[in-house]
């Protein structure tokens, strides 16, 4: 059981305004790597419903690098791998849309157009709502939710747990 769970957060409804990332990679079913950063989206702008919903604001990011700086670490964890996230759509179209913004080739990483979405998984197992924090309650997952290190290391959980059901 060879993946990598990611998770971002968004400064604004902007889908390239990624503020935060976290990329846990788990080799044989255990985790051998965790990757979190904040990011400085572009300008620094943030809308304050984002920031209620995560807590980063622009002073948590204004010296931190952004996603075109980072991109090298991120294609390092992604490249050739499955890729899972929880409402896999969000996620996928942040990588795809920051990388549009700047000028990035998203075939260059060798994964799927559509990552595996834990959302869609436990759905089809008859969960709904599939919320993260209503499935982590549910299997007593450690969460703090919209914190991006913390969401993926429950995406990840879950991932392997529904790969057991």
């Amino acid at each position: 059981m060879d993946f990598v769970a990611i998770d971002f957060e968004t400064a604004t409804a902007k889908r390239n305004s990624a503020c935060a990332v976290a990329i846990i990679t788990v080799e044989k079913g255990v985790i051998v790597d965790e990757y979190s950063e904040l990011i400085q989206p572009p300008n620094n702008e943030y809308s304050w419903r984002n920031i209620d919903v995560h807590g980063i604001e622009p002073r948590h990011t204004m010296y931190k690098e952004d996603f075109e700086d980072l991109y090298p670490e991120i294609r390092k964890r992604l490249t050739g791998k499955l890729v899972v996230a929880h409402n896999e759509s969000f996620d996928r179209s942040v990588m795809t849309r920051s990388m549009e913004y700047y000028d990035l080739d998203y075939a260059d990483l060798g994964v799927a157009d559509r990552w595996v979405c834990t959302v869609k998984l436990y759905k089809a197992q008859g969960f709904k709502p599939a919320k993260l924090n209503i499935l982590c309650d549910h299997f007593g997952i450690p969460l703090k939710h919209h914190d991006a290190l913390s969401d993926a290391r429950a995406c990840a959980e879950l991932y392997k747990r529904v790969q057991e059901i």
